[in-house]
């Protein structure tokens, strides 16, 4: 049994959709170690969230789908380290182990204390790094340096539900720094245009989605208009880059119900050094 106290309730609410997914009667993917963090609680907590805004969870479970798939066409390209940036209660560690890859997952203490305890009571053996801290305040090279992290080695990182909480700014700083350290990675991350941000879509529903997170005290600060201007700001190339909408359609074989999806996507760049 897990508790919401001192732990980011953005991160179980996350969790309850994700988990949702199992009980569908075709689900886009599986996830059956994410019960062992949710509780009435975080239940209740999600419950409020999706009240006001019921397309969340769809958000949540596309995302989940694309970052899982990735991850998998990653390995089989053969790349040796998965690093998940603000990981909360992410359990790809568990459901994607494999031979030759090192998992490292960077989160504040609490998330990590209570991922290592929930792991332990459920007998399940996680075999990830678990990184206490902040990765944008506390240096994240360093970060990983102290823990073992291969600089070399071909590098995925998964960056879910992490970049709308920031400046602009400390987004393009810690892209820049895995830049200038990491000699072969790709990142995937999921990310808002910024009319989101700046209640300008017109669409009364995302507004209120938005201030919902609000509520929460987990705003959206920062939203990309244009990924590929940015990529080539930072020196990075775009391999991929979707609307929620578009993967929505693939995996669901349906439209979406909200206009949520057109300014929701998710982006995978790429950086290579000789």
């Amino acid at each position: 049994m897990s508790t919401i106290e001192n732990v980011s309730g953005t991160a179980f609410v996350v969790a309850e959709y994700r988990a949702e997914e199992n009980r569908e009667p075709t689900p886009i993917y599986e996830d059956p170690v994410v019960g062992i963090f949710l509780s009435d609680a975080s239940r209740q907590a999600a419950d409020r969230v999706c009240s006001r805004f019921p397309a969340v969870k769809d958000m949540v479970k596309t995302r989940t789908r694309y970052f899982d798939d990735m991850l998998d066409a990653q390995i089989k390209a053969g790349i040796r380290q998965v690093v998940i940036l603000g990981a909360g209660l992410d359990t790809r560690a568990v459901r994607k182990k494999s031979p030759n890859v090192r998992y490292f997952e960077i989160d504040d203490p609490t998330t990590m204390q209570l991922k290592r305890r929930c792991y332990e009571d459920a007998g399940i053996d996680a075999s990830v790094t678990l990184i206490h801290g902040n990765y944008v305040t506390d240096n994240l090279i360093d970060m990983l340096q102290s823990n073992g992290f291969d600089f070399d080695a071909p590098t995925y990182l998964i960056w879910e539900g992490n970049v709308m909480y920031m400046p602009l700014c400390k987004d393009k700083q810690t892209m820049l720094q895995l830049k200038q350290h990491v000699r072969k990675f790709r990142l995937s991350f999921d990310y808002f245009t910024e009319s989101v941000i700046t209640k300008t879509t017109d669409d009364e529903d995302i507004t209120t989605l938005v201030e919902s997170f609000e509520a929460i005290q987990a705003p959206w600060l920062s939203g990309i208009d244009d990924i590929h201007g940015l990529a080539r700001e930072l020196g990075l190339q775009v391999v991929e880059n979707f609307t929620t909408g578009e993967l929505y359609r693939n995996y669901r074989g349906r439209p979406t119900s909200s206009s949520i999806f057109h300014y929701y996507k998710i982006c995978t760049l790429e950086s290579w050094r000789r």
